[in-house]
């Protein structure tokens, strides 16, 4: 059985944040600066911790409800169905943030089949990390999930059709990438030492009952 205790909730929390925040906002916050406008984009700081927010929180509810004992396909749909939300939110959040002098025309098939993506790869990753005990089928589940991050964003950002409003000559300057790409490698680096302290945590613990 799965111990309801502090140390176990402290853990469900730091891998949700590895998941939602390292594992999807990076990689989305990354691919989303790479994309560059003949406009200058500047992004909206609320509205881009929200989409951080959002993935944290939905990698945190999933893990909890799909570890929870006992394991059973209801709770599994249940999981997918909240991270594969929660990982749309991110994106479409993170798209919101982008101001510029246009707007998106949005594909909605393209936008409904990102969303799906999310979903189905959700619920199987999550069901090849708790479903089984192989090291290698948590390997794969890591894999996927984090092919369908990719899959789902980028199925996103072809579903958005950019519409300038002003005339461009040269491509301007936008937001400064190195303050913007500081954020997520600030991130990674927080989980790092987070995990870290965890890991030494679990390690005195068992000591302790040895």
């Amino acid at each position: 059985m799965l111990p309801s205790s502090q140390m176990y909730y402290g853990t469900l929390c730091v891998a949700g944040l590895a998941l939602g925040g390292l594992g999807v906002w990076c990689m989305h916050f990354i691919g989303t600066l790479a994309l560059q406008l003949p406009v200058a984009v500047h992004y909206s700081l609320d509205t881009t911790l929200l989409s951080l927010v959002a993935a944290v929180l939905a990698s945190i509810c999933g893990l909890g409800i799909v570890a929870a004992n006992p394991y059973s396909l209801p709770r599994l749909v249940c999981a997918g169905a909240i991270l594969g939300v929660g990982v749309s939110a991110m994106h479409y959040l993170g798209m919101y943030s982008m101001e510029f002098d246009g707007f998106f025309l949005w594909d909605w098939p393209l936008v409904a089949l990102s969303c799906l993506i999310a979903f189905v790869a959700a619920t199987a990753g999550l069901w090849l990390a708790f479903a089984t005990s192989s090291n290698t089928a948590r390997w794969l589940a890591a894999a996927l999930i984090g092919g369908a991050v990719c899959a789902m964003h980028y199925t996103g950002m072809a579903a958005a059709e950019v519409v300038c409003t002003t005339p461009v000559t040269a491509l301007p300057e936008s937001d400064s990438l190195g303050m913007l790409t500081a954020l997520p490698v600030l991130l990674v680096m927080l989980i790092v030492v987070i995990s870290f302290l965890i890991a030494l945590v679990h390690m005195y613990a068992r000591r302790f009952k040895t």
